[in-house]
């Protein structure tokens, strides 16, 4: 209608990335009202959306039929390996959750009735949520989950990055709605507490122990990372609670997996509990010219 045409070509100058020169996302929405337009006009590419969710065009481009998608390489965030976008993230929260109407709805101002044609309440879905538990190495390298219901399985890739509270949707694998159409299955995730780390958004935090004669003189020190060691240079001096920052050693970031958060070193200083006689003269002498000082 000429009020699709109209609210497109709106979006399409608002969202032009020579009209937005300093939004790095216009590009992509841009792309995203491009493919929202290419399905409204076309039946079969509307259900595709609804079966498929944002990823029904790179289902079609690889000569998918409706019957034989392979959910299993996919997810909420797209296609691993592909520069894929998720509308939510774009256009507001419940975007990528809905179905064909939901999506019109956010992007053209319009109901689903009117865009769909079939009467369809969004309300109606039969969504289903699962809980799964992941671990912080999991969280950094990304996994799969196999989900089995009768003798059907599939593999669920769950992203690098994932926080509590991260959903993975699989779409058309709910529970049946009264119209004969499934709802969605969407994984929620929960991260295991973990008992070296501690995780805010993106960044770790590790208490180190420290030896005192190391925090007073200077030395090397092994961190442990999720990656192995790293050696860290303490300078003398150095005091009880400092932090120190080792740069792109945290998790990777869940909107871009190649991009990492970092990784804050906390010492904690170590005074020891015994002393022989010797040590006992040294510190009673540093004690005496302290105090000279």
């Amino acid at each position: 209608s000429q009020d699709i045409k109209k609210a497109y070509r709106r979006l399409a100058r608002k969202y032009h990335p020579d009209l937005r020169p300093d939004d790095k996302s216009a590009e992509q929405k841009l792309k995203a009202i491009n493919e929202a337009y290419e399905v409204l006009g076309n039946a079969d590419k509307r259900a595709k959306y609804d079966r498929l969710g944002d990823s029904w065009y790179h289902h079609q481009s690889r000569g998918g039929r409706p019957g034989g998608f392979d959910w299993s390489n996919w997810s909420s965030q797209g296609q691993p390996g592909y520069g894929s976008f998720n509308y939510g993230d774009m256009f507001g929260q419940g975007m990528s959750q809905g179905g064909f109407s939901d999506f019109f709805n956010t992007i053209f101002g319009m109901s689903g009735a009117q865009v769909r044609g079939s009467g369809v309440n969004s309300n109606d879905t039969k969504d289903i949520v699962r809980e799964i538990t992941i671990s912080l190495d999991e969280v950094l390298t990304g996994t799969t989950r196999k989900l089995s219901k009768g003798n059907r399985s599939l593999n669920v890739q769950i992203p690098p990055g994932a926080k509590t509270g991260t959903r993975v949707r699989i779409a058309g694998q709910g529970a049946r709605r009264e119209n004969g159409r499934k709802g969605d299955l969407y994984l929620r995730v929960r991260v295991k507490p973990d008992k070296r780390f501690e995780r805010k958004n993106d960044d770790l935090y590790f208490n180190l122990p420290v030896d005192v004669f190391v925090a007073v003189m200077g030395g090397e020190v092994l961190v442990p990372t999720l990656v192995g060691n790293l050696s860290l240079s303490v300078p003398s001096g150095s005091q009880g609670g400092q932090t120190f920052r080792l740069k792109g050693k945290g998790l990777p970031k869940l909107k871009n997996p190649k991009q990492f958060g970092d990784l804050y070193v906390r010492l904690q200083l170590q005074v020891p509990k015994t002393l022989s006689d010797e040590e006992k003269d040294m510190w009673a002498e540093l004690l005496r010219l302290s105090k000279r000082s």
